[in-house]
């Protein structure tokens, strides 16, 4: 299907890339949009200038939430433009389509469009290493219905930002507040899903972790809070006795992140044995005062890797004297190394735009 292009005449000045973070949204020139169709028709895909969009106050998404998102980075290297794992995150949005009840993105369509898009806004993708052009592609009900039903018409969108660093630096150690009253997900609910409703029902507790002074909040199983489950904005994973461990998407209470998957394959390249299971909050913390857990850290799109400095429990428990461990930041740096095309890509991950 082709997807026509209308230029916006005014061209934006470049931010300052020494001044932004991943958190300062800076929009590029166009973004891309089209409607769907309950039965997954695409009409009208195009590139269009970047700006408002009008939609009616009855839209379904505002009173039932139907909407899904993804993202992704562009990176720039000698030239060239690439993108990691795009066929992960359409799959992934189809997956989260599925559960929010509304129609799936092909994913050659799902590519296609980013590629499309991202050769229109290339000089928007920083040659700097330690920035990228931030991917959010998302989805929601546009149809006019105020019973609570599912829609028949929706929006799919991608706009793009320039991105610096999570949190304002690489390798950044985060303080992490465990949640031991509310709860991320359930068995049967939205976990796996990458959906507004899973981020806005975990505001309050990130708010409440914020006032205590620590950066994010690590979740626990939503009917026993005794298992670990992940960061509110990254999985998270534990060196035990020299094994990194983390929880299972089997499940389907943890988001299947791409880097975390990434990440365990570089794990494996690594001769670094791998669980994936069922761990509680007691074992974690036992393991930190017998010296035995040696590593903590998130993956994510936004950080690739986020070492955790200090985890609160009832105690504290510290990590590396709150730096970044061995294991996070050769995985760091062999990560991003691939996704930037300056290491070997032996997995075929890297997508080459131009």
């Amino acid at each position: 299907m082709d997807i026509k292009v209308f230029r916006n005449e005014t061209r934006k000045e470049k931010p300052d890339y020494g001044k932004i973070s991943f958190t300062n949204y800076n929009s590029t020139d166009h973004m891309f949009t089209c409607d769907v169709l309950a039965d997954g028709t695409i009409i009208d895909p195009k590139i269009i200038p970047y700006g408002p969009i009008e939609i009616d106050p009855c839209a379904m998404v505002f009173h039932y939430a139907q909407e899904t998102f993804e993202g992704l980075k562009a990176y720039k290297n000698d030239g060239n433009i690439y993108i990691f794992r795009p066929d992960m995150n359409a799959k992934r949005f189809q997956n989260s389509n599925k559960r929010m009840g509304m129609p799936v993105i092909d994913v050659e369509f799902f590519i296609k469009a980013i590629k499309e898009l991202l050769l229109v806004e290339a000089d928007w993708v920083p040659s700097d290493p330690n920035y990228s052009l931030y991917i959010r592609p998302f989805m929601f009900a546009i149809q006019s219905r105020i019973d609570p039903h599912e829609a028949n018409r929706y929006r799919f969108m991608i706009i793009l930002s320039p991105a610096g660093a999570y949190g304002g630096s690489v390798l950044k150690p985060l303080n992490i507040m465990v949640e031991e009253e509310m709860s991320r997900s359930v068995i049967g609910g939205t976990g796996f899903a990458k959906c507004g409703g899973n981020y806005g029902s975990s505001m309050l507790a990130q708010i409440k972790a914020q006032e205590k002074g620590f950066d994010q909040v690590l979740w626990l199983d939503g009917a026993t809070h005794k298992y670990v489950e992940e960061v509110g904005t990254c999985n998270a994973m534990f060196v035990i006795d020299g094994k990194v461990v983390t929880a299972s998407i089997e499940n389907n209470t943890v988001l299947p992140g791409v880097t975390r998957d990434s990440i365990i394959t570089l794990l494996h390249d690594m001769n670094i044995e791998v669980e994936e299971r069922l761990i509680t909050i007691d074992e974690l913390v036992l393991a930190g005062k017998e010296h035995r857990l040696t590593e903590a850290f998130g993956t994510g799109t936004a950080a690739v890797i986020s070492p955790i400095g200090k985890l609160c429990y009832k105690d504290e428990i510290f990590f590396n004297k709150k730096e970044a461990g061995e294991i996070a930041t050769k995985l760091y740096y062999e990560l991003t190394g691939i996704q930037r095309g300056t290491k070997e890509d032996k997995h075929n991950w890297r997508v080459l735009i131009k």
